[in-house]
């Protein structure tokens, strides 16, 4: 099928069917996890009167579960239909978060903390069966320009989140937060209906073990893809870089720049504006750029942009530095889930997630975890230099396979 779709000619982006669907299915998914991220991370403040333990077990119940489910989800996602795998995640996440809010309301607060939990394993399934569908449905020329609106969304709440998340707790409280949060992935499993249905595939009947062999086969694909590879290792220096650099940004605001710590919300909300233009920018140019050359670039402008966040002292330089490190950050997003796309088989697009995904995430909460030891040996200037030369070695390994040409799915398919 994927055959006679790439060799007519392609409608025009917006009139995707399947991308119309899954940007508002995001949105709302966007919706729902703003209010609960912030809803949690007030509650909890104002339980705990700021305890720095209890604030940091969000983090770890919304990242753990990368780490166990993310290899797991991915192999699962290859297996199972994509629709129906995702219809059945955002469900039974709003069945979760009804359940923990009865809890919640008739017995311990500590409850809130499975919201997100659960919420994070469901993820682990249904976001590498999101991407196998924009495999077959977003034909392969338009790819990266999908990929750069699914970015403009993402964007979008990184400006709006924070303020529609802290409006909902401030006038609300917790469990009107959670019930929005509970009614919008409802309402995104009911616009998921409107996917096109599942593409059946021929596959053999399961044996024992062989579970074990799928779950193998996504890291020997990804060992012996030279791109791959390369792309694993961005992975990790990137992940590095975003993690310290993150984790230290509200010292960056009351030392370098001598303010107040509530002046890193403005830093956040410029950084969140110019990620939405950048989006809309790749879009515009992302047919005549290789995905690759998109995150070299957005690896180089990151080392440099990050260097001088940390040497800054003056706040208009800072806030236009942010504004530029927030342009080009949807060229590393775009880069990468274009790549993962495009070199990797439709029957395996799932496992290859499931490996990548967490090298990123990983190497961002062991940096996060040693920012503190960090910040105690050296001044944030040399941290921040560091960061820089890990996005820079980022952008160099990118050097050998810069001029590679995707693989012709579309070929492999029709001689499987």
């Amino acid at each position: 099928m994927e055959t006679v779709k790439q060799t007519n000619k392609a409608p025009s982006l917006l009139q995707n069917k399947f991308l119309q669907t899954i940007l508002l299915s995001n949105m709302l998914l966007q919706i729902g996890i703003w209010v609960r991220n912030f809803a949690i991370l007030l509650f909890v403040a104002a339980k705990t009167n700021n305890d720095p333990y209890a604030i940091s077990l969000i983090s770890v119940a919304e990242f753990a579960p990368i780490f166990v489910f993310s290899f797991i989800g991915g192999t699962f996602a290859d297996r199972w239909r994509p629709k129906r795998t995702m219809i059945w995640c955002d469900l039974l996440s709003a069945v979760s978060v009804f359940v923990v809010l009865i809890t919640i309301h008739f017995g311990s607060w500590e409850w809130v903390y499975l919201v997100a939990f659960i919420s994070a394993i469901l993820s682990q399934f249904s976001q590498p069966s999101g991407m196998r569908l924009f495999k077959y449905h977003v034909p392969e020329e338009q790819l990266q320009q999908g990929m750069a609106l699914f970015q403009s969304v993402m964007a979008t709440f990184m400006v709006l989140g924070p303020m529609l998340g802290t409006f909902v707790y401030s006038r609300f409280g917790l469990e009107v937060s959670i019930a929005v949060m509970g009614i919008a992935f409802l309402l995104s499993a009911v616009v998921l209906l409107r996917l096109p249905k599942d593409v059946q595939e021929d596959r053999p009947p399961a044996v024992k073990g062989q579970f074990k062999q799928e779950f193998m086969e996504g890291f020997r694909y990804v060992w012996q893809s030279q791109v791959l590879r390369v792309l694993g290792l961005v992975f990790i220096l990137a992940g590095l870089a975003v993690g310290v650099a993150q984790a230290l940004n509200l010292f960056i605001v009351t030392e370098r720049l001598g303010k107040s710590e509530e002046f890193l919300q403005y830093i956040l909300m410029i950084n969140g504006i110019a990620m939405l233009a950048g989006g809309g920018i790749v879009a515009v140019f992302a047919k005549k750029v290789p995905p690759q050359v998109l995150l070299a670039i957005g690896m180089l402008v990151g080392a440099v942009c990050t260097v001088i966040v940390g040497y800054s002292e003056s706040v208009p330089l800072t806030l236009v530095t942010q504004f530029f490190n927030g342009l080009v950050f949807p060229c590393i997003h775009i880069g990468i889930s274009t790549m993962i796309l495009t070199w990797s088989h439709n029957s395996i697009v799932g496992r290859v997630n499931g490996v990548l995904n967490p090298m990123f995430i990983g190497m961002m909460v062991v940096s996060m975890s040693f920012a503190g030891v960090l910040k105690d040996a050296f001044p944030l200037t040399s941290i921040y230099a560091g960061a820089g030369v890990l996005f820079l070695l980022g952008a160099c390994v990118l050097v050998p396979i810069m001029k590679q040409k995707a693989p012709n799915t579309a070929v492999e398919e029709q001689v499987a």
